[in-house]
């Protein structure tokens, strides 16, 4: 096996499609400790491409992989909405600000329309391009999974909701 390269190939890669939400502003999206994703929108599947939308109605959840397309530059370390009382690696957390601004996130399939996906849990900006849909499978038995620094996060007694902000 070779050992990898510092220069890289890029891969070039074009939206299958765009979010609509209800959310225009990174502020507006639920974020901390306690926050909930239920908003509803719509995965909106570019019309020659929608062949690939057989039979997800199957499907009860979908990862969607998105692009964080107004977020500037990475961090590779800073506080996190969910814990300000110390910064995390981006690799360790959801942060927008990362070397491939490449969001990831798991929404209920309510509905289809042609090419139209009606979703919940949507945490992603209006008009945010999509990179692609999946179905959600998970084979981790819930005994098994370990959240590492969200599970204190989350139990810490006394720790104030944060505002988001990253340093």
């Amino acid at each position: 096996m070779s050992e990898p390269q510092a220069e890289v190939a890029t891969f070039p890669m074009k939206p299958i499609g765009f979010v609509r939400s209800p959310f225009r502003e990174a502020a507006q999206i639920p974020k901390g400790r306690g926050a909930e994703h239920h908003a509803e929108g719509t995965l909106e599947i570019l019309p020659d491409l929608e062949a690939g939308l057989q039979d997800i109605e199957g499907f009860s959840h979908l990862y969607v992989v998105w692009v964080f397309h107004r977020s500037e530059g990475a961090l590779l370390v800073a506080h996190v909405p969910l814990d300000e009382r110390r910064p995390h690696g981006v690799f360790a957390s959801r942060l927008p600000r990362r070397p491939n601004p490449i969001g990831l996130t798991v929404v209920e399939l309510l509905r289809r329309d042609g090419p139209r996906l009606h979703v919940r849990g949507v945490d992603m900006l209006d008009g945010t391009p999509i990179l692609d849909v999946k179905p959600y499978l998970s084979s981790v038995p819930p005994d098994r999974l370990r959240r590492g620094w969200i599970a204190e996060a989350e139990g810490a007694k006394g720790a104030e909701p944060s505002r988001g902000k990253a340093r």
